[in-house]
């Protein structure tokens, strides 16, 4: 429940929580086009590079399981708070960066604070919608969280390209952005009505109620072969670019992790046009040709090609992970809701974690270029058999 306890704090609205959500979630991409340059310092292998990825994944699933709601009992304010100075501790472990242990912490830290990101923000951005703005917020909320997740291998990879101490600066903007969030935090409204402290952190329900479970096999794995892609890009892409396709330029390694969340950004908002039971099976169909499109970059080394196959991948992605967590939350019972969606993202981020470490393995055996073929088409036949069991079966809801 909404209140206004805050006087003229409501005038700030959703757009300055969209800003807090985005500045929150920029954090936990900034290192992407970093990676090369700890790789070279600390020399450790590619397998460690998406090791010290994929554990961010872990972060998000741990508090995803223990305290994914805990914003409804304790308020929106005090759990974005907590969660900006996740942010910001993880952002001083990199600054100070002593060894791979450090770069491990800050990974952790930094999951933790996106999953406190996605339900907190989230909420908060909807919740400060006045009537007749519900739409734009929803969509401010999920630009927020993908924009968000763009923008911090794009700001990472311009500084460290052309401005002084690539691993330092960039963290220290982010840390300067990260006060800045914190101080908009504060003049925010709380929209909780009568937070209180929680008994006990707990692991929450995930099971799934009978409703549900036509609809959330398909929609899950639709989103653990999208973000499969996501994951691949932020965590081996500058690797791929500069082993395979001979760029060593920072600020476009940045920029190509970047495209692909502004493709997932685009599908998003095109998912309402398209309809629910139409967006998924599509959605699907689009990840394939960004799949096929990434795997003959690779092929033929050809770098146009990568960044058509990540804007294509990303709309795909966008367009199957909306369409499914929209059926996914259409069939739940309300009283289950919550549980539902937290199993949802739970699959989801195991996608954008358990593939990238694999990928990272195979390279030991088969180098980058064989790692990411075989990659490929491990998620292309699995999006393929979701598109064909979708368009048999579509999801039940409103078109």
């Amino acid at each position: 429940m909404i209140t206004d306890r805050t006087g003229g704090r409501r005038r700030l609205g959703y757009p300055v929580a969209a800003g807090v959500f985005a500045i929150g979630m920029a954090g936990t991409t900034l290192p992407t086009p970093l990676y090369g340059l700890y790789r070279a310092q600390l020399g450790f292998s590619e397998l460690m590079v998406t090791v010290v990825f994929a554990v961010y994944a872990l972060g998000v699933i741990t508090v995803l399981l223990l305290a994914g709601n805990v914003s409804d009992e304790v308020g929106r304010r005090p759990v974005l708070l907590v969660a900006l100075g996740l942010s910001a501790a993880s952002a001083l472990c990199f600054l100070f960066e002593g060894g791979l242990p450090m770069l491990l912490l800050g990974r952790v830290l930094s999951g933790f604070a996106a999953g406190l990101f996605s339900g907190a923000a989230t909420a908060t951005v909807l919740e400060l919608a006045e009537p007749g703005q519900e739409v734009r917020a929803g969509f401010a909320a999920t630009a927020a969280n993908m924009g968000g997740l763009g923008c911090g291998p794009l700001l990472s990879g311009l500084l460290a390209q052309y401005a002084p101490w690539p691993l330092r600066l960039p963290f220290m903007v982010h840390l300067a952005l990260l006060a800045l969030a914190a101080v908009a935090t504060w003049l925010l409204p709380e929209t909780v009505a009568r937070p209180h402290r929680p008994r006990s952190l707990r692991p929450q329900g995930l099971e799934l109620p009978p409703e549900v479970r036509g609809v959330f096999a398909p929609s899950a794995v639709a989103a653990f072969a999208g973000f499969s892609l996501l994951g691949l890009f932020t965590a081996v892409a500058p690797s791929f670019l500069g082993q395979t396709l001979g760029v060593h330029n920072l600020a476009v390694d940045g920029l190509i992790v970047f495209t692909v969340f502004l493709g997932s950004t685009t599908g998003q908002s095109l998912t309402e046009r398209i309809g629910t039971r139409r967006a998924l099976p599509v959605g699907c169909l689009v990840l394939v040709v960004g799949l096929v499109l990434v795997a003959t970059s690779l092929a033929v080394e050809s770098l146009p090609v990568l960044v058509t196959g990540a804007v294509c991948g990303g709309i795909g992605q966008g367009l199957a992970f909306r369409a499914g967590l929209t059926a996914v939350g259409r069939a739940a019972p309300a009283a289950h809701r919550g549980g539902t969606i937290s199993a949802f993202f739970l699959v989801a981020y195991l996608g954008i974690s358990l593939p990238v470490v694999g990928v990272g393995a195979l390279t030991l055996v088969l180098g980058l270029r064989g790692a990411g073929l075989t990659f490929s088409a491990c998620v292309i036949v699995l999006t393929v058999a979701v598109g064909l069991y979708v368009l048999r079966r579509p999801p039940a809801g409103e078109d």
